[in-house]
Formats: structure tokens, C-alpha cells, sequence
């Protein structure tokens, strides 16, 4: 089954008007209200709490197709489209990745300056790949060579341990960059 996470500034926007049920997750026997997990097609759900009644697990085996609608506050400050084009494809200042300071104003990255001072990536895939050794299934490659990493980190783990996808560690490492290039900006607008 596809996993599909969609990224909004303010997912409520969208969600207002589109028709949806919210998913459900257990938790130590108790369902609640799943994060960001939302369906758009007939489940059974719980009038009184408005979600689904089976956990997304259980949904995902009978079929049903939960889609993941993630609030991501660095779109908020994206002026428009050809903004967002131009943030992309510049390239950063990837030093700023040695800086603790300016690693923890970042998102998914905040916390793991260590990695990224010892790694200290120069381009997208690098930068997923370490979005992929923060996780506990690839933790293990911290301190190896990028040969290595790069012929290791996008290999399904033999166990449950949680892991980033390639597809999901690519597009994060270039909203990261989208967000360095955002931050560059604002001090270079401070100081002219």
C-alpha cells in the first residue's frame, strides 16, 4: 500500500472544506485520533468522536487508504510558486550544517548537530541520508564513510526497527534546504 504524506502551511485550510473521516490509532488499548491521518472514502466510523473506528493498521489490511496531511510551518513563509522554485534550486551554504545553533532552528534536523557535524553533508542525498541515520534502523552508519552510508541507508531493515524511505528522506532534505536558504535570507534582508 502507498504511503502518501501531503505537506500544507495549515492543513485545517484544506480540510475545512474537504469532506474526510480522521483515522484512528491505538495506543496501549485506547483508540484516539490519529495525527494527521485522514480518509476520503467511506469508513466506519464513530459518530460521537467523528474518527474511524479501526485503527489505521487494521484499515490499511481491509483497504482502506489513509493519506497523511502534515502541517509544515516553513511553507508559511513561501511568497509563491516561483518563491519556492528559487529557494529550491539554490544552493546552500552547507557549512551552516557544523553550526549547532543554526542546525536546531531546522526541521527534522534540530537535535542532531552532532551527526551532522561528524557527517557534514554537501548535497540533497547526503542530507537525506542522514535524515535516514537519525532514525534507529540506520543509527548504526553514524561515523562511516558516505560509501558506505549510501550503499546501506535505503536498505529495507530486517526488523521492525523505524526507518526513514528514500522518498520521504529525499523530499525532506530539500524542504530542509528550502528552509536554510529561507533563514539565509531573512539575516541577508536584516542586514542590508
Amino acid at each position: 500500500m502507498p504511503d502518501i504524506d501531503i505537506d500544507f502551511a495549515d492543513r485545517n485550510k484544506i480540510l475545512d472544506i474537504l469532506p474526510h473521516i480522521p483515522a484512528s490509532i491505538r495506543e496501549n488499548n485506547i483508540v484516539k485520533k490519529h495525527n494527521t491521518g485522514v480518509y476520503f472514502q467511506e469508513i466506519p466510523y464513530d459518530p460521537f468522536t467523528d474518527t474511524a473506528n479501526i485503527d489505521y493498521k487494521e484499515a490499511e489490511d481491509r483497504g482502506y487508504f489513509k493519506i497523511d496531511f502534515l502541517n509544515v510551518s516553513v511553507y508559511k513563509d513561501i511568497r509563491n510558486e516561483e518563491h519556492l522554485n528559487d529557494l529550491m534550486n539554490r544552493e546552500p551554504l552547507w557549512e551552516l550544517l557544523e553550526q549547532r545553533d543554526f542546525v536546531d532552528l531546522l526541521f527534522h534536523l534540530n537535535g542532531h548537530s552532532s551527526i551532522l557535524a561528524q557527517t557534514k553533508p554537501k548535497t540533497v542525498e547526503q542530507l537525506a541520508a542522514v535524515l535516514a541515520m537519525i532514525r534507529p534502523a540506520k543509527r548504526y552508519l553514524v561515523g562511516e564513510t558516505w560509501d558506505r552510508i549510501l550503499s546501506e541507508v535505503w536498505q529495507r531493515p530486517n526488523n521492525d526497527e523505524y526507518y526513514f524511505k528514500k522518498s520521504h528522506s529525499i523530499a525532506y532534505a530539500v524542504l530542509i534546504v528550502v528552509q536554510m536558504n529561507l533563514l539565509c535570507e531573512s539575516i541577508s534582508y536584516e542586514f542590508s
